[in-house]
């Protein structure tokens, strides 16, 4: 049988693996800030954060394209329980994201302790589920992957 081809690619190279990469640091990231911040409650940690949300909800956003892109071009894939759950707890996390970086730039920084923290720690431990789901999607189903030379 054939893999699940992913759809989204320049030269044979799926874009949707490129991309995720950025969307989890900058999460991550906000998380560690709002740890830095909740220790110090230092100013710049706090707009560091604004900052780093913003920045990880745009690629998540074009990483969220390519996925799609991916998912709406092989029938195998949309056949995937782990596409969508991967899928459905990215989506959930960027809701919480999108929140998130709302409430720092309406309200500042009195927004990360504890409201903000927990955010970016609920966010952090569903990208660990999600991240485990897409890896399921690469190695058990083999998503975007050329077993042989040339495929």
């Amino acid at each position: 049988m054939i893999n699940p081809k992913s759809t989204a690619q320049i030269a044979g190279h799926p874009i949707h693996p490129m991309l995720i990469p950025f969307p989890i640091a900058f999460f991550v990231s906000t998380f560690v800030c709002d740890l830095v911040f909740w220790q110090t409650r230092s100013e710049p940690w706090a707009t560091a954060t604004v900052w780093l949300l913003g920045a990880g909800l745009v690629m998540a956003a074009l990483a969220a394209v390519m996925g799609l892109i991916d998912v709406f071009g092989d029938v195998q894939i949309r056949n995937l329980t782990d596409a969508w759950l991967h899928a459905g707890g990215n989506i959930v996390a960027v809701l919480i994201e999108i929140y998130n970086w709302y409430s720092r730039y309406a309200y500042g920084s009195s927004s990360i302790i504890p409201g903000g923290l927990i955010m970016s720690l609920v966010v952090v431990l569903i990208l660990l589920f999600t991240g485990w789901k897409g890896w399921e999607m690469v190695y058990r189903h083999h998503v975007g992957v050329a077993d042989h030379p040339g495929a």
